[in-house]
């Protein structure tokens, strides 16, 4: 039987990856909220159905579906691509992201906040402003003073450079 502890430990391994996974979907802060509060309080009703052997994160995100499906029921415009596939699809690439080394989804942010920081300039600025501002398009291109084509080029080209970056980081971890 699971015990209170090894809850609030499982919840501490795994809770910012799930607010990620809700905030994926959910178009609104008070929306990922009430998905998150409900989402903990379905895992705690349920902890003694938990089965340790099985990945945490996982369960989490399986009640956060349900519960998005949900909600996207009840308010659909609070949500955005809210479908059983993408739900399907985004829980696969968390689940990806979890198997990959490092402790905690914190430091997997670390270290793609540290390549990001690395990025020469002319591509550091164009993901800042897509990712962190949400800037897409015209308004990105008009921000940076470039045409359409070449903010996709540098979008594309820092992404892959992040990409190197973040293996080259997880390979050194595993050595």
């Amino acid at each position: 039987m699971a015990t209170k502890a090894l809850f609030e430990k499982l919840v501490r391994e795994n809770a910012n990856m799930l607010i990620a996974y809700i905030r994926s979907i959910a178009r609104n802060d008070a929306s990922a909220d009430d998905v998150f509060q409900d989402t903990m309080l379905t895992a705690w009703r349920r902890l003694d159905d938990y089965d340790e052997g099985r990945p945490f994160g996982f369960r989490l995100r399986g009640i956060a579906a349900r519960i998005l499906l949900a909600h996207h029921r009840k308010v659909a415009r609070g949500f955005s691509l809210c479908d059983e596939q993408t739900l399907d699809y985004l829980s696969q690439r968390f689940e990806a992201l979890h198997r990959q080394s490092g402790d905690t989804f914190d430091e997997k942010l670390d270290a793609l906040r540290d390549c990001v920081d690395k990025l020469p300039e002319r591509y550091r600025h164009p993901i800042k402003l897509r990712y962190e501002e949400d800037l897409r398009g015209d308004r990105l291109a008009q921000r940076l003073g470039l045409a359409d084509e070449t903010v996709k080029k540098r979008l594309q080209r820092a992404r892959a450079r992040l990409l190197d970056c973040i293996s080259r980081k997880m390979a050194a971890v595993e050595a």
